[in-house]
């Protein structure tokens, strides 16, 4: 297998992220999941193969399953020749899309971002935990003495946080709100994560997984407040098995984390440039990835 870390196609470019390369369709957008993968805020040299399709089909899962409970801004995921056929029938392209397109491609409404990420922890782990150990508090609000790593929340928690392009997030303060006109929305956002998170707990529960924290992003269209982006994926959530959680440590994660541990044991630090993965790191994490999207859905990539 081959990453797919670069795309061009003879589209408008709407933006680059991290991992994702956004094209303009005009009223929509064609979101297309590479397999670039970031770590410390920085994107590495080296893609993870199947990393992409694993984010696209398992946000289109998650928003199917919760479209009930809010809208989103999928129209189609592009996930078999006629779906792709059909987008360029539609664009009137000349040549043929690119099959790398297929599974890791998603057609979606335009709807206007809410800049805020929606993050709820349930249990107490990554930079929450390192917080709390450093100064007793989680998102600059102080907690109960004696909690400990990994250990389940009394309730879940929602710590939002800023989105910016130019700085690492942080906490989302008073002044943030008021600063970005959110003072009427910030309830809003707090009830749709904490419905939809309630929602994917119960669900993973189910299949032996523990849904430790996550995040969300919301959009306004038509005056209607919609998730956006990704949902529920293993870049934007920790999933921990059932079957090994163990509190006072750190758990397994079906993540990143080969990638976050190597690097950490690398001697690599963010002002020297990223270097390339090993290649059993890649595979490993590329297993992950792939066991965490067939345990969820009980579907093959």
């Amino acid at each position: 297998m081959e990453a797919v870390s670069e795309t061009s196609l003879p589209l408008p470019v709407f933006q680059r992220g991290k991992v994702r390369d956004v094209y303009d369709l005009g009223s929509e957008l064609l979101l297309v999941s590479t397999d670039r993968i970031s770590a410390f805020d920085v994107v590495l040299p080296t893609g993870v193969p199947e990393k992409g399709r694993v984010l696209n089909q398992m946000s289109a899962f998650w928003m199917r399953k919760t479209s009930t409970i809010i809208g989103n801004h999928m129209v189609e995921s592009l996930d078999d020749t006629d779906s792709l056929r059909r987008l360029q029938s539609r664009l009137n392209l000349g040549d043929p899309l690119p099959e790398y397109l297929l599974g890791r491609s998603m057609i979606v409404r335009k709807a206007d971002r809410v800049p805020v990420e929606c993050i709820i922890r349930g249990y107490l782990s990554g930079s929450a935990w390192a917080e709390y150990r450093k100064h007793g508090t989680i998102n600059g609000h102080s907690m109960p003495v004696g909690l400990q790593e990994s250990e389940k929340m009394p309730a879940p928690l929602f710590t939002p946080t800023t989105k910016s392009e130019t700085e690492h997030d942080r906490p989302l303060t008073d002044r943030d709100i008021a600063e970005l006109g959110l003072e009427d929305v910030m309830q809003q956002l707090e009830d749709a994560t904490r419905t939809v998170y309630t929602y994917a707990v119960a669900y993973a529960e189910e299949r032996g997984i523990i849904l430790a924290d996550t995040k969300f992003e919301f959009g306004w269209l038509n005056g209607e407040l919609i998730l956006i982006d990704e949902a529920l994926t293993p870049d934007s959530s920790r999933f921990w098995a059932t079957s090994q959680y163990e509190i006072g440590k750190s758990q397994p994660s079906y993540d990143k984390q080969p990638v976050r541990d190597w690097l950490a044991g690398s001697g690599w630090t963010d002002n020297m440039p990223a270097p390339p993965l090993p290649a059993q790191v890649v595979a490993e994490t590329t297993e992950r990835y792939v066991a965490i999207y067939r345990w969820l859905t009980g579907e093959d990539l």
